[in-house]
């Protein structure tokens, strides 16, 4: 299976990815914890049907140590014993803040419980890596770039 456009062949996405992909660098230096960052990132692109960023941020979270059960536990999170009540108040907020036209936003509940977990750095890093996740799986799913051939790190 190939991508059916490569965005980075014309001249405009180029620019355009360099400007918004450096805007993106600096969620590594966010004062997030990194397993949380993973967590999100694979939420949100489990809803987002994004294999390539699925495929991606499962692999990059085994390769910094995080295990294959909570991996596959987290489409199913609510139910699963795994994760801390703050992993629980980021994955809430994810799914909230990713099915926008589902929910009509995020609700108080789901608000307080990140406010609960979260200072306002952590706060703004994880609103913005929500936000990014959902354009990245937006590029992805619109080109539909295949999953499967990714290497942990590759685009560090």
């Amino acid at each position: 299976m190939e991508a059916r456009f490569n965005f980075t062949d014309a001249e405009f996405g180029r620019q355009f990815f360099r400007k918004f992909g450096a805007a993106a660098l600096s969620l590594y230096e966010a004062p997030l914890a990194k397993t949380v960052q993973e967590l999100v990132k694979i939420r949100a692109s489990q809803i987002n049907s994004c294999a390539a960023c699925t495929d991606m941020h499962t692999k990059d979270a085994l390769a910094s140590g995080e295990t294959q059960q909570r991996l596959n536990l987290v489409a199913v999170w609510r139910e699963a014993t795994v994760f801390t009540e703050a992993e629980r108040a980021a994955l809430a907020l994810t799914e909230q803040g990713t099915r926008l036209a589902d929910t009509r936003g995020v609700d108080d509940t789901t608000w307080e419980a990140a406010r609960k977990h979260f200072d306002d750095e952590e706060l703004a890093a994880l609103i913005a890596l929500i936000a990014v996740i959902n354009a990245f799986n937006r590029f992805n799913v619109i080109v539909r770039n295949p999953a499967g051939d990714y290497t942990p790190g590759q685009y560090a």
